[in-house]
This record gives structure tokens, sequence and C-alpha cells, in this order.
């Protein structure tokens, strides 16, 4: 074998069959909605996250079309040299007033704006306080920083006062970071608990609302607001790729924490602007859940009413309190063949297996959406009765 045949990356490859963790990506071939053509079957999608049916709106659809037909098809530069469409500050100031803050900053997508504000806000001198079941993108964030990281156990306060005792006189700025919604558990952060600890201790805070956004909140503005805490929560991180159903993230705070960020975070600075039709796209996004709660309410009845068909069955749905919620097999095998067997009874569930999630924690998780019909969920609930007495599970 040659030098350039990337030997061994070919041995890294069959380490990971060896392991059983080698997979193929799933094909998508129509519009993502509640019921979706996968791998050429057509099924019940109970894995995306497109929480508010949004990515196959008429009105988003029709606004990224007609903002193609004005502006083009790309922004043709960062935004610090001419990329900088009014567009983008249209959108900015609409998510601003959303999410009543003073000002945001918008990202290429959810994972870049916690790579470009972390390193950002943080430097050598200082610690973050990090949530142990954090998103991989805010534990990339933390490393690209030059801060100290110090972990506390999932969402336990009396562990997370006592990392802060432990090293708030060794540091200048100290930053506590955690999830809005963890993405595997579908548990909400005890933000109000964290809030009271960061104050009393001199803390700043920083919460990611990637599965938040869009869902929590009077109208889906986040963790934050549904806690009554815009005002007290220091940086907030919200997605336009989940629940606004298209792509980029945002940094939403004070005005001058957005200044800076115009100067420092890196991604914003080194890589194209979003597309107009995007932008245009998640603004509508708003437009909507600022003129009604619906689609809010109706997800929260859908999750509500999928949630309990699965309790009544048996099956162990861990501690979720949103749209997330995981069916728990345990053994790796068995959520793989759960996940297997719902497909051929047409459902489409992913299952998630070590390292993502601890061994014995093996699950497919399931995510409901607005869009899903009674008739969905009632279908999707008779698969997994039928495959979960096969299987053992119930």
């Amino acid at each position: 074998m040659g030098l350039h045949d990337l030997d061994f990356i070919t041995e890294k490859l069959e380490q990971l069959k060896e392991q059983g963790v080698y997979r193929k990506l799933t094909v998508l071939e129509s519009a993502s909605g509640p019921r979706s053509v996968i791998n050429g079957k057509e099924v019940i999608n109970l894995s995306s996250n497109n929480y508010l049916g949004f990515a196959n709106h008429p009105r988003l659809k029709k606004a990224a079309i007609n903002a193609i037909e004005e502006w083009g098809v790309g922004a043709g530069a960062v935004r610090t040299i001419i990329g900088n469409m009014s567009l983008h500050e249209e959108l900015e100031a609409k998510l601003a007033k959303f999410k009543h803050v003073e000002a945001v900053l918008v990202f290429q997508s959810g994972f870049t704006a916690n790579a470009g504000v972390i390193q950002a806000i943080v430097d050598k001198g200082d610690v973050i306080i990090s949530d142990e079941l954090n998103h991989a993108s805010i534990i990339d964030g933390c490393r690209l920083s030059k801060a100290d990281v110090v972990r506390y156990k999932h969402s336990d306060m009396e562990d997370l006062e006592r990392v802060i005792l432990e090293v708030k006189d060794n540091y200048k700025t100290k930053l506590i970071i955690t999830d809005g919604v963890f993405s595997m558990d579908g548990d909400i952060a005890r933000l109000p608990e964290i809030v009271e600890l960061a104050e009393k201790h001199g803390c700043l805070t920083y919460v990611d609302d990637a599965h938040s956004s869009g869902v929590l909140g009077s109208r889906g503005q986040g963790s934050a607001h549904h806690f009554g805490l815009s005002d007290r929560v220091d940086v907030q991180i919200g997605t336009l790729s989940k629940a606004i159903g298209v792509v980029g993230g945002y940094v939403a705070g004070k005005r001058n924490l957005i200044e800076w960020l115009n100067h420092r975070g890196r991604p914003f600075l080194f890589s194209t602007a979003l597309p107009p039709a995007v932008v245009a796209a998640c603004m509508e996004a708003v437009d909507i859940l600022s003129e009604s709660s619906e689609l809010t309410d109706k997800l929260w009845e859908n999750a509500k009413y999928l949630k309990e068909g699965l309790n009544k069955l048996g099956f162990n749905t861990g501690k979720s309190k949103t749209p997330i919620t995981p069916v728990i097999a345990g053994d790796d095998k068995k959520a793989i063949a759960l996940s297997k067997r719902l497909f051929e009874e047409g459902v489409f569930a992913q299952s998630i297996v070590f390292p993502t999630v601890a061994r014995d924690a093996a699950r497919v998780r399931t995510i409901v959406t607005a869009a899903h019909t009674k008739k969905d969920l009632d279908e999707a609930i008779s698969a997994f009765e039928k495959v979960g007495k096969e299987l053992g599970l119930i």
C-alpha cells in the first residue's frame, strides 16, 4: 500500500467496525416533515429537530424564494468586509426584540456560536464551570479558550456550589455554562438555582438554548424567558437550525458583549455571512412565533400525548420534561434492534448508544413536532407497543 492510500485511516475505520460504532448515513429523500421518505421508505419521522414544522412551512419557503430573487443566493463575503447585508441586521433586531435583550449577533451555526463566543469572553486566568453533560460544541468551545475548565455533576446544585467555592478566589472571570435543555435526556437545566448561585458568588452565566429555542418560553424565546430570567442570564446562545427550521446560530445579550464579538468572534470574522434566503426564512419564522403561540402550544400538546402513550405501555422514558423523549432500552444491542424494527414497522427513531450515552443507558430518542397529527402519534405508539413486546422491553 502506498503513502497516499491513508492506511492509518483505514485501520481506524476497522477499529470502529470492531467496536460496533461504524455507521453509514441515513438518507432523507423528501422534505423534512412528520412523515418523510427515508432510505427509500415513507415513515413517521420521530428523529427530526424540526420542532415546529418550519423546515417545510409555506411562509418560510415563500420568504426564501423572494429573498433569492431580490438579493441573490449568497452574501459574497464575511460581514466585516462587504457581506453585512441590511437583511442580517434586520434579523438581529427582530431576534433581540423577541429575546428581550439589548442586542444579538448571528453566526453560521449554533456550533460556531459556541466556538466563537466562549473563547472571546474568557481568557487565561479565567475559569469555566461546565455541566458534565453539556453539548459537544460547548466542550469544543471551552477547549478553544485559554481558560481553565472544571465540571460539576449534571444538574447537581450542591456540587455546582462546591466547585464554585473551590475556584472562586483563584480566578478573575468565572463563567458557568449549561445547556438549557439537554439533548439526550430532554431534561431542563435548573436555571433559577444556577443564576442564584452565580449572583451569590460573583459568576457570569451562559446558557445554550439549542433545544430550547422555539420550544421553551411563552412563544419559544428560550429557557431564560421560560424562567423569567432574560435580564439575569449574561449570555444566551440560540439556534436557527432546529425549531426555527433553517440554519444558523446567534448570541443574545448586552450591547457591549455583541460589540466585542464583532471584533473577536472568530467564526463571525472569518466565515462568509449567511445567504439571503436563510436570513429571510429565519425572519419569517420569528414573525410567526411573535404572532401566535399556536405552534408551540401544539408542540407541547403532541409531546405530552406521545410521552403519556409510551409511559402507559411501560417504557422507560427517563427524566424528560420536553419534546425530547428517550425510550431507554439499556443494552446497546437492544436499542439498535428497537430502532431497526421500528423502521420496519414504519417509524424512524434513531438509536443512541455508548459512548454518546452511558453503557447501560442506550436508547431510541424520539422528538415529536407540532406538525405531527394524532394519527401519526397513534401509529407510532402502536409500533412501539408491538416491537417493545417482541424485544421484552415492556
